[in-house]
């Protein structure tokens, strides 16, 4: 059944307006990253790590919340309009389980997103004038941003849930994004749910992931998808939407 909710989302996006979102957006820090890094490239000497600095200054705090905003409202969105909600919960499917497809859904769009932006950096990277990218590097920025990212994803949809309204959950998530930054700058990153993607993305902040905290950021992003799911599951099964 899980396998036909998806299918089900899937068709409901194919063509969704929210693709633009995912192709032009990423396309404006990549931009200012690299016009940031070309301006002061005398004072960044690092090359790749440097440009990657400047891009997920822009991306972390800014553009990517906010994409991740519009995505799980977008999905929600779907539900509220016209009672469909009430169309959805006649399927044969428990609603926890409608509830995950939806974060699955969600997931998935992150993850296409990551590769998109991982793309656009290295493409960047090449224009400015760089060589021999960090491969096994930016895996592991892409892979441990998706984790951190997942979280976001978890609590936003969560909230899209019960929140009909499309516009507030994205600023909820824009202003998640910019509480990341003050987080980091604090030295609790590590624990606050919307800097572990900025975190987990070794983004331009004070506080960075190191290979000792792998084990550690890998646990906590697990066990606050795990509670928002949980959450989210009982409230759609035990609240009538």
């Amino acid at each position: 059944m899980l396998l036909r909710l998806l299918k089900a989302e899937r068709i409901k996006l194919k063509r969704s307006p929210v693709w633009l979102a995912f192709l032009f957006m990423p396309i404006i820090p990549a931009f200012l990253g690299s016009a940031n890094y070309v301006y002061q490239k005398e004072a960044l000497t690092r090359e790749w790590y440097s440009l990657w600095t400047q891009h997920t200054l822009f991306t972390d705090y800014f553009f990517l919340p906010i994409m991740l905003g519009v995505y799980c409202a977008y999905i929600m969105r779907l539900e509220h309009a016209n009672h469909n909600w009430n169309k959805l919960f006649t399927m044969p499917a428990s609603r926890s389980m409608i509830f995950l497809s939806k974060l699955i859904m969600a997931t998935g769009m992150l993850v296409i997103s990551e590769v998109w932006i991982c793309a656009l950096f290295v493409i960047s990277g090449h224009i400015t004038g760089l060589a021999n990218p960090p491969w096994g590097t930016i895996a592991v920025w892409c892979a441990f941003g998706t984790l951190g990212g997942m979280v976001m994803v978890s609590i936003q949809i969560l909230l899209s849930m019960f929140i009909r309204s499309f516009a507030l959950p994205v600023g909820i998530s824009f202003a998640g994004g910019l509480s990341g930054l003050v987080f980091l700058a604090k030295g609790l990153g590590h624990i606050w749910p919307y800097s572990l993607m900025a975190y987990g993305m070794s983004s331009n902040a004070p506080q960075k992931l190191t290979e000792s905290g792998y084990g550690q950021f890998i646990l906590m992003c697990v066990a606050y998808v795990v509670i928002f799911t949980v959450i989210g599951s009982i409230a759609a099964a035990q609240k009538d939407i």
